[in-house]
């Protein structure tokens, strides 16, 4: 061994100290980091979640045809939807369902929107489909509860030999109408007395569906859409009348409740603020009058489509306007004759996207608060 060999000096403690400091800061940084990731996961997580909870497209008028096995279990069954457009995650529809109780769906061919809630899927699906395919289903003719003439056309056009055309020269056939009007003379007199009207027959078409043979004609399938709507509305004529109210006014009010959304309760709410706002001689103010004076569908109504020159604008004009948007359902109409509420002075109401809950208000300044308040969750 060589004596004048330095042995290894210790190794220095500050420097052991700052080793330790040094280790400490990386782990507690690694530590923050993915702290900070499952923060902004779980953030991300909730809002798509609570954006899974509403309508796919709560404005869109699509109709997307969805078949549902025999035997599908929920989780296939909401597979199927997330597929289909229907709704934005299979995961939370399946778990929505399951925490409201939701079973016993049936198979069948089913005709959705992307603007239906969860709630009104699951319910359709718990009534049953239909055996067969739209496309095998030519010679028959739905017009779904708020359905316009203008989707009636379609739909015309894609299960007869007539086409979309076809069907709308026959509603400005004013020989066709005043022939119909003779046949129902109470249920369409104050239809042919209004003024400024596209089609005198909209919202007469009822909801139903309607066999067409090969040799119908289309004046036929007309005449049984009026006579169905003859039929449901017969029993509350007199209630009608007992309420000053005209066929055409009554079905006017029907047809913006019915595209307004709500249910139970709640429509009959929506129907007494039209009500109400008749009364103190108040614009409506809907904007499904805004839209179908436009003649189009669209997402968001403008600053500028609100200002759109036409009788059926229900923000310009007071009153009913020239007449019905649509056909109404026999739920919207006996929610026009026994209003909810109007006691209660209300004029305003906005809906909760997610939950569907509406809130009604009778001055502007809640309004605006409810408003405020729901912008921030339904964003």
């Amino acid at each position: 061994m060589d004596n004048n060999q330095t042995p290894n000096p210790k190794m220095n403690p500050n420097k052991k100290a700052q080793g330790s400091k040094f280790g400490k800061r990386i782990i507690f940084g690694v530590v923050s980091v993915l702290i900070l990731l499952l923060i902004a996961m779980g953030l991300l997580g909730y809002h798509y979640v609570q954006t899974s909870l509403k309508p796919l497209d709560a404005t869109s008028k699509k109709v997307v045809e969805v078949h549902i096995p025999m035997g599908a279990s929920n989780k296939k069954i909401a597979s199927i939807l997330q597929d289909k457009g229907v709704v934005k995650s299979g995961t939370v529809f399946n778990y929505y369902v399951q925490s409201h109780n939701y079973s016993d769906f049936r198979a069948g061919y089913y005709e959705l929107k992307p603007s239906m809630t969860l709630s009104q899927i699951a319910k359709n699906l718990q009534k049953g489909g239909a055996s067969v395919s739209e496309k095998n289903q030519y010679g028959k003719v739905l017009v779904r509860e708020g359905d316009g003439i203008s989707q009636i056309a379609d739909m015309v056009a894609a299960r007869t030999k007539y086409s979309r055309q076809d069907f709308l020269n026959l509603m400005k056939d004013e020989v066709f109408v005043k022939e119909v009007a003779t046949e129902y003379p109470t249920l369409l007199k104050s239809a042919m007395a209004a003024k400024n009207v596209r089609y005198r027959l909209e919202g007469y078409l009822a909801p139903a569906t309607y066999d067409v043979g090969k040799k119908d004609s289309l004046k036929s399938l007309v005449k049984q859409m009026v006579s169905q709507t003859n039929q449901v509305l017969k029993p509350y004529f007199a209630k009608i009348k007992k309420e000053d109210m005209s066929i055409q006014e009554l079905m006017t009010l029907a047809s913006l409740t019915e595209n307004e959304g709500g249910s139970g309760s709640a429509r009959r709410q929506i129907a007494g603020v039209f009500l109400n706002r008749l009364d103190v001689d108040m614009p409506i103010e809907s904007d499904i009058s805004v839209l179908y004076a436009l003649n189009t569908h669209k997402k968001v109504v403008t600053n500028k489509d609100l200002k759109t020159k036409s009788p059926y604008n229900l923000y310009l004009h007071t009153g009913y306007g020239p007449g019905p948007f649509s056909s109404p359902s026999l739920d919207s109409i006996k929610a026009v004759l026994n209003p909810l509420d109007r006691s209660k002075n209300y004029l305003y109401f906005v809906a909760n996207t997610k939950t569907g809950k509406i809130y009604f208000s009778s001055t502007y300044d809640q309004h605006l608060k409810y408003v405020k308040k729901l912008e921030k969750v339904n964003s």
